[in-house]
């Protein structure tokens, strides 16, 4: 019994010696699979990121484009304390920082260092092929570490750190053109568009697919292509084609800069429009931004105005009226209405004008922007006719232009219009809100046969293989007739000739447009502050386009009235489409006017 329990014990000890043995083993199995002993990988990947797509202007320049940021490591540890010098000297020469700084850099940390974060992707490539001939200049050695016993040699590597959105064009074309926030994607930097065309384009211009590329390495970390290596292809966002044109909106927006300064404006405004096809050449503003660099004081240029900001649009309304009234076939151009001389008491509300005379003709109570005449018009309308009238020429409902954030402006509710002092004041352009945009649209049926347009300011999308797409083609309703269209044309085209918008006047060119100088309401009360407005016109035998000029709280003496403020503007904007080719006087075009 005592030889059994004897060989008992030494058939387990021995068990339990080779099961600690058998976990040890397993222990170091273990630690061997999982801890990171730097042990060159025989095989390499490497992602080539996709960047976000340009916007382009119809005269062909990038005005945002996006660039490849790169970032540069060495492990301090493989750099030859002899050859230290060198790597600085070398480093320095080909990333131009400054050699002092990268020695500190080195000098202050141990491992793995990043010497720079915002490489350009043509320092980059001169990097890498530095990498190489450190390393055979051998300025790199293999260190052991300490830890693991394993020795490895990591040099100099360059690697993508993100994209960095440009905008070669500064403050041009902004606000509508809009600006990009910083995301981070897996450690990559990536940008999204936040306001303009970059926030409404977003799915477009945003990259769809990095390119992958897996293969062996050589020494120095290059993948080494052959026919074992695997690669897929890398897509980049589409381009957006804009409609605008880089050279006219710099010339226009010179043209908002020296007229705000002159004015002391807050700001103005100016569209040209293609009445034909609705696509602007130019949408500026003389409130603009730099989006590389957005400071506090740039906060209020963000917001796009012609959008964004609602107003009482003034006596520019008044041919509005006028149209539905002509298509409810309720007036004749030719009727004479009482102008009370100046001074006519609606209700309550006695109803001025600056023009004191004691009878118009319909299409003079436009001509001379009578607010009596307008007011008693007015009236013929009934309430439907009168707000469905409004919606049809776009108020109260976005315009479809491909902005972000588009405010629908405001008219009153139905049953307002059964109101005499409603009628009477939103036929001349108070009691609603309107924003610029809605406003050009509307001028835009009376030079385009009576139909509404859609405004664009993006012509096309080109994918990077070449694949265009172009914006949706929306219905063109028929507002009011051609024949309507055309007599308000030759009203306002009287306007500019011998009422409120003589200087507007150009010999050999077709003008037409309505002033408008529309007091500005804070809570509540009209306050001594003004918006002066000019829509209109100018056409000539083949080009006809449709303009807005709008100058905001204009502070300069006399200089709110809209004939002293906006109308210039569009003069000085038509002047400089004639230098530029836009349009061409001729003299069959002035004898038609006389």
């Amino acid at each position: 019994m005592e030889q059994s329990d004897a060989k008992k014990i030494k058939i387990l000890f021995l068990f339990v010696v080779v099961l600690i043995g058998f976990i040890i083993f397993l222990g170091t199995l273990f630690y061997w699979a999982t801890i990171d002993r730097r042990l060159p990988k025989l095989e390499h990947s490497e992602v080539n990121h996709a960047l976000r797509g340009n916007i382009i202007s119809s005269d062909g320049f990038k005005i945002a484009t996006s660039q490849k940021l790169y970032k540069a490591l060495v492990d301090t540890r493989n750099i030859d304390p002899k050859k230290f010098d060198l790597f600085v000297k070398l480093y320095s020469l080909y990333s131009g920082d400054d050699p002092k700084a990268v020695a500190a850099t080195l000098k202050s940390n141990s491992g793995s260092t990043v010497l720079s974060y915002r490489i350009d992707s043509k320092s980059a490539k001169y990097l890498q092929e530095l990498s190489r001939k450190l390393y055979k200049l051998g300025v790199f050695k293999s260190y052991e570490d300490p830890k693991t016993g394993v020795a490895f040699l990591h040099g100099l590597s360059v690697i993508e750190s993100g994209e960095d959105r440009l905008y070669p064009s500064v403050d041009s074309v902004t606000p509508i053109l809009g600006y990009v926030k910083k995301t981070e994607q897996k450690n990559i930097t990536k940008t999204t568009g936040v306001k303009g065309i970059e926030r409404f384009y977003e799915d477009k211009l945003s990259s769809v697919q990095d390119s992958l590329v897996i293969g062996s390495r050589d020494i120095s970390n290059a993948i080494i292509l052959d026919g074992n290596s695997i690669s897929s292809r890398r897509f980049d966002g589409y381009d957006v084609h804009l409609t605008v044109s880089l050279k006219m909106q710099k010339i226009i927006e010179n043209i908002l800069d020296k007229h705000q300064k002159n004015l002391e404006a807050k700001e103005i405004m100016v569209g040209i429009m293609n009445s034909e096809t609705g696509e602007f050449v130019t949408l500026a503003s003389s409130n603009r931004f730099n989006p590389d660099l957005i400071e506090k004081k740039d906060y209020g240029a963000l917001n796009i105005s012609a959008i964004e900001y609602i107003y009482e649009p003034g006596s520019v309304m008044k041919p509005i009226t006028l149209a539905l009234l002509l298509r409810a076939n309720k007036v004749n151009p030719y009727d004479i209405v009482n102008a009370y001389g100046g001074s006519y008491k609606l209700g309550t509300k006695v109803i001025k004008d600056d023009h004191k005379a004691d009878k118009y003709t319909v299409e003079d109570i436009i001509v001379y922007s009578s607010n009596i005449g307008t007011a008693q018009i007015a009236q013929k309308l009934d309430a439907i006719e009168f707000y469905q009238g409004l919606k049809d020429f776009g108020f109260s409902v976005r315009t479809g232009v491909d902005l972000p954030f588009e405010h629908p402006g405001i008219i009153p509710a139905l049953n307002r219009f059964n109101s005499p002092i409603y009628k009477a004041t939103v036929g001349y352009g108070y009691g609603m809100n309107a924003t610029f945009m809605q406003l050009i649209k509307a001028y835009n049926v009376f030079n385009n046969n009576g139909r509404v347009l859609t405004p664009r300011l993006v012509k096309k999308l080109v994918s990077p293989s070449g694949q265009e797409l172009f914006p949706e083609k929306i219905p063109d309703p028929q507002v009011i007739t051609p024949a309507i269209a055309k007599r308000i044309q030759k009203i306002l085209i009287k306007v500019v000739q011998q009422g409120t918008g003589t200087k507007a006047k150009m010999e050999g060119l077709e003008i037409g447009g309505k002033t408008g100088t529309a007091h500005i309401a804070e809570d509540g009360e009209y306050v001594r502050s003004y918006n002066g407005s000019f829509f209109g016109f100018a056409n000539d035998k083949k080009n006809k386009y449709t303009i807005g000029v709008v100058v905001r709280e204009a502070k300069k003496k006399q200089a709110y009235f809209a004939a002293q403020s906006a109308v210039p503007v569009f003069k000085e904007v038509v002047e400089k489409l004639v230098e530029n080719g836009y349009l061409t006087p001729s003299t069959e075009i002035q004898n038609n006017l006389q």
